[in-house]
């Protein structure tokens, strides 16, 4: 009998935490108003109908307005707020199944990384972050350049819902 094949990746990420100009509450709730919620059973209905995929696409185009949709949301903070823990924090997962897909069909694995995480936080008297993990260090550790350049795609959608919720951009999502 062989033994299994054994793959251990070793990649450096980089993890965005860019301070917000503005309380928590407004910060959630501008992510919230330009990244909606994945419309479930509108895709489910989709998949019921075996609709094509331009159909997925063209609903997609429709509602995500600035390219991404929250797949989930938690807010961290109420659970941990019944260990005696007082910062802020709403964790998501963001993203878009059409773009993921443009890198399923080369490596499944892409979906360790999509969607990807956000996180808004605030520890108490500190600044508002918004941090996530840049999208083009995940995704070219599967090392294929094909989704390793739909991850700098995402890298520069990234940077441009930062700018329309008026949030600094770091100059690694430009590049």
């Amino acid at each position: 009998m062989t033994q299994p094949q054994i793959a251990a990746v070793d990649w450096e990420a980089r993890r965005l935490a860019i301070e917000v100009d503005g309380s928590f509450e407004d910060t959630v709730a501008r992510y919230e108003a330009a990244v909606p919620t994945y419309p479930a059973a509108r895709f489910e209905q989709l998949m019921a109908d075996n609709a094509g995929w331009q159909t997925v696409l063209d609903l997609t185009d429709e509602i995500a307005e600035h390219g991404f949709l929250i797949y989930w949301k938690t807010a961290a903070d109420s659970l941990m707020r019944l260990a005696g823990d007082t910062a802020r924090c709403t964790a998501y997962l963001m993203g878009n199944h059409t773009i993921a897909e443009r890198m399923f069909h080369h490596n499944p694995a892409v979906m360790l990384y999509a969607p990807l995480r956000t996180v808004i936080s605030q520890v108490p008297g500190g600044p508002t972050l918004f941090s996530t993990e840049q999208p083009s260090r995940q995704f070219s550790s599967l090392g294929n350049p094909d989704i390793a350049a739909v991850g700098i795609e995402l890298d520069h959608k990234l940077a441009a819902l930062l700018e329309a919720l008026y949030l600094p951009v770091p100059t690694c999502l430009t590049a």
